[in-house]
Formats: C-alpha cells, sequence, structure tokens
C-alpha cells in the first residue's frame, strides 16, 4: 500500500517564548514492512538530526530567538505490507521488562494478567490478552489523559489507544514477555480512527518482535506506519520538550493519510 502522509503540529502562546527546545519523532524509518519513499520536516527553528537509545531517528529543535507560535510539519510516502525484516534492537530485550510509571501495574491488573499467563506464552495467548483488554476496556475519547497509566486507565474501564498500548504492555511484563510502545499512524478505508495512532510491540522467542493494534482488536498490517518505539509513550511519542516563557499554550495537530492511486483519504483537526 502507498500512503501519502501529512502531520502538523502547530503551537500558539498568549506571550512571547523566550526558549524552545523540543524532541521530535517524526521521522519513519525503513523495516517492519515499511520502506520509506519520501520524507520530510519542515519547522521555523533549527533542526539536528539524531538516533535516541530505542533506535527512533529523532530530530532536536531549538528555537532560540523571541517566538509566538511554532509550526511543525513532517510529510512524505511511504509503502506498506512489504517483507522488509524489523530493525536491528540497539538495546538488551530485557530492558523492555521494565516498569515505567505509565505502564504500572496494581492489584487488579496484575490479576487480569495472570488470567493469561501459560507453560508457555505464544501469539495466540497474546491475541487472548489483547480481546480480552479491549472488552474490559472499550474505546472511548476523554476519559483518560496522557498522564494515566495502565492501572489507572484499566481501573476507568475506558480508554484510547495509548492506555490498550499500556495496558497490553504491562500486562505481558507481568507475564515476562518484553514489549514496547510503537507510535505511528493508521490508514482505514471508512476514516474510523484518524490522527496518530499507537499499539504496541511483543517479543517471542520462536517469532520475534510481533505487533498487536489492541485498539482495532488485530495485528498490524499495511494499514500501519511506525514513526518510534520505547518503554511507554514518553520514549515514543511523536513531540515533547520545554520551553521558557510563553505564558498559555494552545496546541492543534492535524493529520492526514491518504492512500495513493485509490484517492482513499481520512483526515483530522485535534485541538487541545
Amino acid at each position: 500500500m502507498q500512503l501519502s502522509i501529512n502531520h502538523r503540529t502547530h503551537y500558539l502562546y498568549t506571550d512571547v517564548v523566550n526558549y524552545t527546545i523540543q524532541q521530535l519523532r517524526l521521522t519513519p524509518q525503513d523495516g517492519f514492512g515499511q520502506r520509506v519513499k519520501r520524507w520530510e520536516i519542515r519547522v521555523n527553528g533549527h533542526l539536528q538530526r539524531h538516533d535516541d537509545a530505542h533506535g527512533n531517528a529523532a530530530h532536536i529543535l531549538v528555537l532560540d530567538t523571541p517566538h509566538e507560535e511554532i509550526n511543525i510539519i513532517a510529510t512524505g510516502e511511504v509503502e506498506t505490507g512489504l517483507d522488509t525484516p524489523p530493525l536491528d534492537d540497539t538495546l538488551p530485550r530485557g530492558i523492555y521488562l521494565r516498569a515505567t510509571d505509565l505502564t504500572y501495574v496494581d492489584a487488579g491488573l496484575r490479576q487480569f494478567a495472570e488470567q493469561y499467563r501459560r507453560e508457555t506464552i505464544d501469539e495466540d495467548s497474546l491475541e487472548a490478552l489483547m480481546f480480552g483488554i479491549v472488552d474490559r476496556v472499550p474505546y472511548l475519547k476523554g476519559v483518560t489523559a496522557v498522564n494515566t497509566n495502565a492501572a489507572e486507565a484499566f481501573q476507568a474501564g475506558k480508554g484510547v489507544c495509548q492506555d490498550h498500548a499500556h495496558i497490553f504492555i504491562a500486562c505481558c511484563r507481568q507475564l515476562g514477555v518484553p514489549a514496547r510502545y510503537v507510535s505511528g499512524y493508521l490508514f482505514t478505508n471508512d476514516g474510523s480512527l484518524l490522527e496518530s495512532h499507537a499499539w504496541a510491540d511483543a517479543w517471542l522467542p520462536e517469532v520475534g518482535w510481533a505487533s498487536f493494534d489492541v485498539s482495532n482488536r488485530c495485528r498490524t498490517n499495511g494499514v500501519h506506519v511506525r514513526l518510534a518505539t520505547g518503554l511507554d509513550y514518553r520514549d515514543a511519542c511523536p513531540v515533547s520538550g520545554m520551553r521558557v516563557g510563553g505564558g498559555l499554550e494552545t496546541m492543534s495537530v492535524g493529520v492526514h493519510v491518504d492512500q495513493l492511486h485509490s484517492r482513499q483519504s481520512q483526515s483530522s483537526q485535534a485541538q487541545q
């Protein structure tokens, strides 16, 4: 599948910002069934490229002159559904058993995870876990926030793709399966899921990294484009950073994913 992607992030401030530094994880890489045909990031600041600890292609954005807004536009074309292998791991897989604040497991989530413990955990076991999570925590916006951890989302009984990924990762780690968070994009024919997306990878000895889109009750396929991975959302989020000054901040995000040739498209304008 040939996908054209345009991802815009706009920050507007009520006062002058004296200095901004942000880390952008907005650059897909070849591998995991995808090939990047064209990609660029346009910003009103200085960019410096580097690879982070998880092997993500990242950029540091610096604005060191007074400003009242920031525009970040990532755009390009990615081919999916290919037989391209995963990227080599840059960290020991045991790192992905490490608990984080966002993948916190309390007694209730631990009890839930233990229902899926088997002598040998395989792809079928993890698919059952995936179905169990979304049955217990159906998709609903507005109940959780970016700082909601896995246990809180599980207790709330509602959540979005970020929450589903964190719950799945937390359960995998409870069961001794290395797991990591994945940020990226999703194309759907009916446009039912918009904006950037999140899912999870789990490591199985006989398979390697297997990807599970809990919100959609499926394994990843040609409609997914991965951007970054990490222990949780904070490691893989598209944009993060800090500023000096600025007063109140308003951020708007617009994602447009278009399937080339067929011209099926989806777009979204999300306001924060």
